[in-house]
């Protein structure tokens, strides 16, 4: 299968591979990973005769990918998909892949106390934290860390593990490393951070207190659009390549990658591969978190319940084009710290960004785990509007469309399958509740999501109340278009 990849029509490693030395072990080989970061280290190990090279895991789930890989001496192709042109690079930055249940956790274990590792990095999605999004704090009581704290040798959280691996490095009198979270969230350095060590201090703590003084927890923002990978995807990209690839990946143009320059062991040179590294990276996430993820969010709930099914399609309707755009700077703009970029023309960029045709970015996939994103999404905006005295009526209606989605009924009686990690929470409010405003009121009771002042907040309910009656009787596209009216 090797030969086949490096004779794929596609820009193929040039390197060495011999020569990479797995210094970074990541959990979470993903789509979204396998189109980011891995193409920087690509790009590097190509251009720069860098010899980062990654060792890539996954903890729980994701077998077939982990397996494909292998089965490919560990390359895999990227295909970048523009209106114009599709054009594909085949990544040889792996060393090695492995998965906890199919290789063993002391497989892994073992990988992450080598002497050379020096950064762990993260792709495991929000939900992977075992967080509160309201509170960014570890969940004590989560069932995996509940689990893993009974057991802290054989752990199987992310949490869990790191904790384990860095308390073997300790013990054998190795160097620690650093954890770079590279999941959508607001100070993800911070949040990872607390999360470790939360659970460390849990587990032992003299080991929490040795992690404080010796592991550093960079923030970064990352940002390139990579839809789900679907059949037709794989198809495209083999006839584009010449060449069957399962652990193909298909994604935007373009990529952005910003990082708070904070490792205590090394780091690539990621910058030579146009990545910004910085001295704070949170106001360059929130821009993006909320720009960007809010309005992916807000096209995701609204345009599936008007039936569209992927992002390019809602940019097709004048309305829900005008929408997005007023949301970025009209309701999220005003709320950011970030200095010196253009927001105006940030915006316009992921307008036509969103309107790229070859995408094919599902609402659904984009509506998952919602619980986890309102929070930083939407949520934190409102509450800078309500400090502010500001009017918010497009982050209302963005909230009430993800109500009238977990509802579970489209506009045409249809059941929507709800991906969400308190799913059993939403369902109970939703089942407990009349259609309507009593259904707002249960709904803003889950606390994990909306916290506790902000279902106290009159106007915050008065509106989103609003807008929810408004879905109920007009239906979204009608009622996108009447807020849409207003800009």
């Amino acid at each position: 299968m090797e030969n086949q990849l490096l004779k794929a029509n596609a820009v193929v490693p040039a390197y060495d591979r011999q020569r990479l030395v797995p210094r970074i072990v990541h959990l979470g080989f993903g789509a979204f990973h396998r189109a980011h970061q891995s193409v920087y280290a690509d790009i590097l190990a190509t251009e720069h005769g860098s010899d980062w090279g990654y060792c890539e895991v996954n903890l729980i789930g994701g077998e077939q990918q982990i397996a494909d890989l292998k089965a490919q001496d560990n390359l895999y192709t990227v295909a970048e998909m523009s209106a114009d042109a599709w054009t594909a690079r085949v990544v040889g930055v792996a060393k090695r892949a492995l998965h906890a249940g199919v290789d063993g956790l002391e497989a892994v274990l073992a990988a992450m106390c080598e002497p050379q590792v020096a950064i762990v990095s993260l792709t495991i999605t929000e939900k992977g934290y075992c967080h509160s999004p309201a509170t960014g704090q570890l969940m004590l009581d989560h069932p995996f860390i509940a689990a893993d704290l009974q057991n802290p040798q054989q752990p199987k959280s992310a949490a869990g593990v790191i904790v384990e691996a860095l308390a073997r490095r300790k013990a054998k009198g190795l160097a620690a490393f650093t954890v770079m979270s590279c999941d959508n969230m607001p100070e993800n350095g911070h949040v990872t951070r607390n999360v470790i060590c939360a659970y460390a201090r849990a587990v032992n703590a003299e080991l929490a207190d040795w992690i404080d003084a010796n592991v550093t927890f960079p923030s970064t923002m990352v940002d390139r659009i990579v839809p789900a990978v679907t059949a037709d995807t794989l198809d495209k990209i083999e006839q584009l390549t010449g060449v069957r690839d399962p652990a193909g990946v298909a994604c935007e143009p373009f990529r952005q990658w910003v990082i708070e320059d904070n490792f205590v062991a090394g780091r690539p040179e990621w910058e030579k591969a146009g990545a910004e590294l910085v001295a704070d990276v949170v106001p360059f996430e929130e821009m993006k978190l909320r720009m960007l993820n809010g309005s992916h969010s807000f096209l995701a709930y609204l345009g599936y319940l008007a039936g569209y099914q992927h992002i390019n399609e809602c940019m097709e309707d004048d309305n829900y084009r005008r929408a997005a755009h007023a949301l970025m700077l009209q309701e999220q703009a005003p709320t950011l710290k970030v200095k010196g970029v253009d927001l105006a023309h940030y915006a316009d960029l992921l307008i036509a960004r969103y309107s790229n045709p070859a995408l094919r970015h599902r609402t659904w996939q984009i509506a998952m785990d919602g619980s986890q994103k309102l929070p930083q999404r939407m949520l934190d905006s409102v509450r800078w509007h309500r400090v502010h005295q500001h009017a918010f009526d497009l982050l209302a209606l963005g909230v009430a469309g993800w109500m009238r989605y977990v509802g579970g009924v489209d506009e045409q009686g249809n059941a929507i399958e709800v991906s969400d990690p308190l799913l059993a929470v939403i369902q109970q409010a939703v089942a407990g509740s009349a259609e309507g405003e009593a259904r707002v009121n249960a709904l803003l009771g889950i606390e994990a999501i909306f916290g506790t002042e902000l279902p106290k907040d009159a106007t915050f309910v008065e509106q989103v109340t609003r807008a929810y009656q408004a879905l109920l009787a007009n239906g979204a596209k009608a009622t996108v278009a009447q807020y849409a009216a207003k800009f």
